[in-house]
């Protein structure tokens, strides 16, 4: 017991609790949104799609997550423009891009003269590695999720439902749909840093698919996802420093279990 306090006298332990938090917030409530409107492998599309931007970033010597971002973005508003204006499947807009943008990705990496970075931190996560930047980043995003669902809760529910009715009633429904796909990028590659480009899917699926297991109401899907994703992550994080294992596969380890033992729990009932 005394070394689980001792844990939180390291700022790097205390960074890493907090970033899980935050993460676990805005997985959980852009993940309610993103499996009540079956667009789950949405997130996995934007996600690999961003390794793209970070692979131009290597060989241009900027910021990889800058890169990843706007990569993230071009990919999000380029599902939705495609899928709606160019007539092809959301599906296979994801799947294009998807395989683009990793493409990209390795090819830049490997054409970037000198030494080859380390990749397994982008595709895995290190959660153990945020930094106060990207608390502040993950704090901001978390926060302004949690506004916008106390304030267009009605709006967002009519888009992810029945977006033809929300068009009747003379709602921009275009206009918010690439709002939200903007949103659903800046939450996906600020996830990255925690998850990885890997495991982040896994990270936005599975707490809102455990909750939804209760309750189908996407309010209550949303409040139930993010208390999911905080104890998953929670305990994935310690598991991961005890056992000296990567954190972005104990914490989706420990989320899997979380919903084989609800979806167990709701069988028996």
């Amino acid at each position: 017991m005394n070394e689980l306090f001792e844990l939180f006298t390291y700022s790097f332990f205390r960074n890493a609790l907090l970033a899980s938090l935050f993460t676990s917030i805005i997985a959980g409530i852009v993940g309610s949104y993103i499996v009540a409107k079956r667009s789950v492998f949405i997130s996995g599309g934007i996600t690999h799609a961003s390794f793209g931007g970070m692979g131009i970033a290597y060989y241009m010597g900027w910021p990889p997550f800058f890169g990843a971002a706007i990569f993230a973005l071009l990919s999000a508003l380029g599902i939705e423009w495609s899928s709606t204006k160019a007539g092809i499947r959301e599906d296979s807009s994801i799947a294009i891009l998807w395989s683009l943008g990793m493409a990209i990705g390795i090819l830049f990496v490997f054409i970037t003269p000198g030494y080859t970075p380390n990749l397994m931190g982008f595709l895995f996560g290190d959660v153990l590695t945020v930094q106060v930047l990207d608390l502040i980043w993950l704090f901001s995003i978390a926060t302004l999720s949690i506004v916008l669902v106390l304030i267009f809760y009605p709006v967002i529910l009519s888009v992810a439902f029945d977006s033809q009715f929300a068009k009747v009633s003379g709602l921009p429904v275009q206009a918010i749909k690439y709002v939200i796909a903007v949103f659903v990028a800046i939450s996906i590659v600020l996830s990255i840093k925690v998850m990885g480009i890997i495991l982040v899917l896994s990270l936005f699926t599975i707490p809102a698919s455990a909750a939804n297991l209760f309750v189908k109401d996407l309010k209550k899907v949303m409040f139930g996802s993010v208390i999911i994703s905080v104890l998953g992550s929670i305990s994935g994080l310690l598991m991961a420093y005890f056992f000296d294992l990567p954190s972005g596969a104990t914490i989706i380890f420990t989320l899997t279990a979380i919903y084989l033992i609800l979806r167990i729990i709701k069988w028996i009932k």
